[in-house]
């Protein structure tokens, strides 16, 4: 387990150029050739293993990627998010609480057993039940039985309207598996989707090959072995070598001028969804006080991150929406980089400056993934200035992950990828009755107000009073600030030239390998 984030920041100013140099150095003294491997095998670089490959229960990023690879939902989104046809060929909504769904015909998971009404009721049935723990849960609480009246249909009976039903049970955000399926299905899952799982060595590599019996095309990549770097620079130079073909959103924002200088490679840039934040644990004493919290916003300069550790790819955010959303508003209380105000704030709450300028220690969880660690060592520097010294924890990403999850953390920062594009997401983060590991509110905050809105807003058909409650709902997040929306970070692919039909997607997505293939070489 690295701890070198600890001093890091000791090490390195914000414009610090050493890395560059050290990489462009590496690049200009390495000859050796890559290891021989398989040419019609296409080496993705991903900076950690995914935690869990049971669609019911990965909610990191690593493990959502991949499962939308191997598994289909009842419905899929297009790029403008509107629903469309997948394991399920057509649905209706006779009244607000029936949801019935017709299933296509003809599906076969990757072990050759057909696909039923069965296999959908077990999916979501074992959910509900606690049959496999899951965050995801939480996502049904408006299902109050699901039946199957014959093998191609499904029929779910509400206890009460639910907008975001669809939402989850779109592709991504959960995949149908066989019936059966226990809690050890993670081992070697089993889907519908294009692609089929080959093998998992955890802090190794995923496999995945194309699905022969995919009902949707046929990938033309015959193979994809997602290898795990959580070195950056060895990911830079293991694609400047050869040796592997793709990274998205994985390598250091100085490494990408040089990349891009190079004969072999392809820098793709495209507008992204994906969004960086900060999230307080709202049980720790010394984070309860708002005041706190907004200090700590205030103290944190996000333009000068932006502009050096992201080098510009990436654009403020204001709230864990997209800001074309329809639900988004930028009308909310805002926390400017303000270090006067912050100790302001810092005084009002009680903390002040010691005899060594300190007003109290906090400590930060992170992964070792590089620019997470990077961020962290930076956030450390900006809070000594207002008198918080920040502590700094690392762990593999496996630990680290659990300990989010179980609360265990006074501070982490994480991003948000693909779940953020729909309003649930409030629901799913803050509302009081998704404390994880049932939902994903972390913080365990709190806010009757704001479960009120949520709740109408998940509920309501009228959308101009929907939108109402998810401005509202904002307003109350910008003020309360259980976590801090840092920046929306562009979507970035460095991939081989052999690769070719490369489309990067908003939320960073893997689903562009669906449609990619690998020149002959």
């Amino acid at each position: 387990m690295s701890r070198r984030a600890q001093t890091f920041a000791g090490r390195r100013s914000l414009r610090a150029s050493l890395p560059f140099l050290a990489l462009a150095l590496l690049f200009a003294i390495t000859s050796c050739r890559s290891t021989p491997r398989d040419p019609q095998t296409l080496v993705f670089l991903i900076e950690s293993s995914p935690a869990n490959l049971d669609p019911r229960i990965g909610t990191d990023g690593q493990s959502e990627h991949i499962d939308e690879l191997l598994f289909d939902g009842l419905v899929s989104r297009d790029a403008s998010f509107r629903f469309t046809p997948a394991l399920a060929a057509k649905w209706e909504q006779p009244n607000p609480l029936t949801l019935v769904f017709h299933l296509r015909d003809g599906v076969r998971f990757h072990d050759g057993r057909p696909f039923t009404a069965r296999d959908v009721l077990w999916t979501i049935n074992s959910m509900r039940s606690g049959a496999v723990i899951t965050p995801k849960s939480a996502a049904y609480a408006s299902v109050d039985t699901v039946e199957a009246p014959d093998a191609r249909t499904v029929v779910f009976h509400l206890k009460h309207p639910d907008n975001f039903l669809l939402t989850n049970l779109s592709t991504g955000a959960m995949g149908i598996v066989p019936e059966g399926s226990g809690r050890e299905f993670w081992r070697h899952p089993i889907g519908t989707g294009p692609f089929r799982f080959v093998s998992q060595q955890i802090d190794q590599d995923v496999v995945v090959e194309h699905n022969p019996l995919s009902w949707s095309a046929v990938p033309a990549l015959e193979r994809v072995r997602f290898r795990i770097v959580p070195d950056a620079i060895t990911e830079s130079l293991e694609l400047e070598k050869g040796s592997a073909d793709v990274a998205v959103n994985s390598l250091p924002m100085d490494a990408l001028p040089v990349l891009a200088a190079l004969p072999n490679l392809i820098v793709e840039d495209a507008p992204g969804t994906q969004i960086q934040y900060l999230t307080f644990n709202l049980r720790d004493p010394l984070l309860q006080d708002p005041r706190v919290r907004q200090a700590i916003a205030c103290a944190i300069d996000r333009t000068q991150i932006i502009d050096t550790l992201l080098r510009g790819h990436a654009q403020p955010a204001g709230s864990l929406l997209p800001a074309a959303h329809w639900a988004f508003t930028g009308d909310v209380a805002r926390y400017d980089f303000d270090p006067a105000r912050a100790v302001q704030l810092l005084d009002r709450a009680g903390y002040r400056a010691g005899p060594t300028g300190v007003r109290l220690h906090l400590t930060m969880k992170t992964s070792t993934v590089e620019d997470v660690r990077s961020l962290a060592a930076v956030l450390q520097q900006q809070l000594a200035r207002v008198g918080i010294a920040l502590d700094l924890r690392s762990y593999e990403f496996a630990t680290f992950y659990s300990d989010v999850t179980r609360g265990a953390f006074q501070m982490y920062s994480l991003r948000w990828i693909g779940g953020n594009e729909q309003p649930d997401i409030f629901s799913y983060v803050y509302a009081t009755a998704n404390f994880s590991p049932k939902g994903a509110n972390r913080s365990h905050y709190s806010n009757p107000r704001l479960d009120a809105l949520l709740s109408d807003a998940a509920q309501s058909a009228d959308n101009a009073k929907r939108r109402a409650d998810y401005a509202e709902a904002q307003q109350i997040l910008a003020r309360d600030l259980p976590a801090i929306n840092l920046w929306y970070r562009d979507t970035i692919v460095v991939h081989s030239r052999r690769l070719q039909h490369v489309v990067p997607t908003p939320s960073g997505s893997y689903s562009f390998l669906e449609a990619a293939e690998l020149r002959s070489e």
